[in-house]
């Protein structure tokens, strides 16, 4: 399971290196390759290709869920942690979940959420704005 928050910056090449505490965790299944989503809540996720492939294999025996398919099969990638710990964060999907340098990174249990920063401020001030409405 991961937890906790780790502020990241990207290198010149769209690589983010993962904390040391979440390495061996990360790596310990699927030896250094993992998977990357673009989710449709603005945001990457990055989990082990375990994870990965068997929430894809559920899925891909729900034909009538095109969107949920589009995302975690189209929209996805399996790079791998390299000797320094950095994994490659493919172009497209960055762009798609709007990440630009400065990046978050969420453990939430099975997986990781990949934010770009201020993104993630919008967003989780937009969640409170909702929560909170009317009970001043």
């Amino acid at each position: 399971m991961f937890t906790g928050i780790s502020a990241l910056s990207l290198d010149a090449k769209g690589r983010m290196t993962v904390p040391t505490r979440y390495r061996a965790q990360l790596m310990q299944a699927d030896g250094a390759t993992l998977a990357l989503i673009e989710s449709d809540n603005g945001c990457l996720l990055l989990m082990t290709q375990a994870r990965w492939l068997e929430r894809v294999g559920r899925l891909s025996e729900e034909d009538d869920d095109e969107e949920r398919r589009r995302f975690w099969l189209g929209l996805s990638d399996t790079p791998e942690i390299d000797s320094a710990g950095r994994v490659l964060l493919d172009p497209v999907l960055r762009e798609g979940a709007g990440i630009s340098r400065e990046v978050m990174l969420l453990g939430v249990g099975p997986h990781f959420e990949i934010w770009d920063a201020a993104r993630l401020a919008a967003h989780k001030e937009s969640v409170r704005a909702r929560k909170f409405k009317g009970s001043t």
